[in-house]
């Protein structure tokens, strides 16, 4: 017997036929002999209807009022698959996140977990009783219901089963595994048997949606193995896991790309302690996160450059705060791009494989693509290129390095 959280998103409970079939899925994980535990979205669309309506009713409302409203869309689903359950023959309940309870800190709309206290859910899962768990929401300190964010149900089924002792954390979405990059743009990206937890973690930040950084960083600390499986078919799916097993035959596990950048350069900055925290000091009080990071001299010593990238939807509100700050820092010009892309090619191999910086430079030359900014990490390279090219960047890399055949 093993006990398995087993969470669905909210394409794979979109309606009320989806929620029959995740009821058979949990049925059959059931028979099986293991203990089960369901973490659900809301139905596909409700949370951003209900996101819309808050925003309508009152643009600058109370957090705490909006967490009362969003969350509403799971507290439905959980109800529904409990009673789809009991029509089969499961004996299931719902549990929502104040009742567990789900302790989470006091930041409302973008809360994170402190503590889940498990001990009722393990004593109903001993008895045979699965567990339909409502993702995405919690108890702040101050009594009222909070939510994680957007993802958060990923980081809610991850953290729930780190609570249970759970052997396994099964993640259902619209797709069957983790790929070696966007099927949708390289038809011959192949589907990865296993990845482990650093590779995930990097290919979630380069660009892949498969799963939610948050979670994967979860599963990684509570060593939590994962499996990415689809809803809609019965085809094994993708493990994350802490094993490397034999990780050092493929250079490369996968490519990654966002389209969806933007990049900013300040030129001309005085070249003295304090400047780049002030700048990038703005950007966190505005909630901006900033990916790549280069600061460069200026043919005057004195000067620096300093260039970084950011998600486009950000771009407009980051340079109004740099340009604020014109006078106070003294830069020269603000230069930015909104067409920009990031590719990054991803492999734990990097560690004792040389090779793949030149490889990965060399395809990119030979396609004439130009590399505006560079960033590596132990098992990560990746670069900004402007986003009319990403499709080919893609295409040719995942060529390049053979991710079409396991080795």
């Amino acid at each position: 017997m093993a006990r398995i959280v087993q969470k669905f998103g909210g394409t794979s409970v979109g309606d009320l036929d989806r929620i029959r079939q995740v009821a058979q899925k949990v049925r059959s994980c059931v028979d099986a002999g293991n203990q089960v535990a369901v973490v659900v979205s809301a139905m596909a669309g409700t949370t951003n209807q209900l996101v819309e309506w808050a925003k309508q009713i009152g643009p600058m409302h109370d957090a705490r009022e909006y967490d009362t409203i969003v969350s509403t869309g799971e507290q439905v689903t959980v109800g529904l698959l409990s009673i789809a359950l009991q029509n089969i023959g499961v004996d299931a309940r719902s549990w929502l996140g104040w009742q567990i309870p789900i302790k989470t800190d006091e930041v409302h709309s973008t809360a994170r977990i402190e503590e889940i206290k498990a001990h009722d859910i393990i004593e109903r899962l001993e008895k045979g009783q699965v567990a339909v768990v409502a993702g995405f929401q919690g108890i702040a300190p101050d009594g009222r219901i909070s939510t994680l964010g957007r993802g958060g149900s990923d980081t809610s089924a991850v953290a729930l089963a780190a609570a249970i002792k759970a052997d396994r954390c099964d993640i259902y979405t619209d797709v069957d595994g983790v790929y070696t990059t966007d099927p949708r743009i390289m038809s011959k990206a192949r589907k990865l048997d296993y990845i482990t937890f650093e590779e995930m973690l990097e290919m979630a930040s380069a660009g892949a949606r498969v799963l939610q950084t948050r979670s994967v960083a979860m599963a990684m600390r509570h060593r939590v193995n994962l499996q990415v499986l689809s809803s809609f078919n019965d085809t094994p799916g993708t493990l994350v896991q802490n094993e490397e097993k034999q990780m050092e035959k493929q250079k490369v596990s996968g490519i990654a790309y966002s389209a969806e950048e933007a990049k900013v350069t300040v030129v001309g900055l005085p070249d003295k302690p304090g400047i780049a925290a002030r700048i990038f000091g703005v950007l966190s009080e505005l909630n901006i996160n900033v990916d790549m990071i280069v600061q460069s001299a200026s043919v005057n010593l004195q000067k620096t450059d300093i260039t970084f990238s950011l998600a486009r939807l950000d771009l407009s509100k980051a340079v109004t705060s740099i340009a604020n700050l014109k006078d106070e820092l003294a830069f020269e010009r603000l230069v930015h791009d909104d067409n920009i892309a990031k590719i990054s090619v991803i492999g734990t191999a990097m560690r004792t494989q040389p090779g793949i910086a030149k490889c990965m430079f060399e395809v990119l030359s030979e396609k004439k693509i130009n590399m505006q900014v560079i960033s590596t990490s132990e098992i990560k390279i990746s670069v900004l290129i402007q986003a009319d090219y990403a499709e080919l960047a893609v295409r040719s890399l995942h060529d390049a390095f053979g991710l079409d055949t396991s080795d």
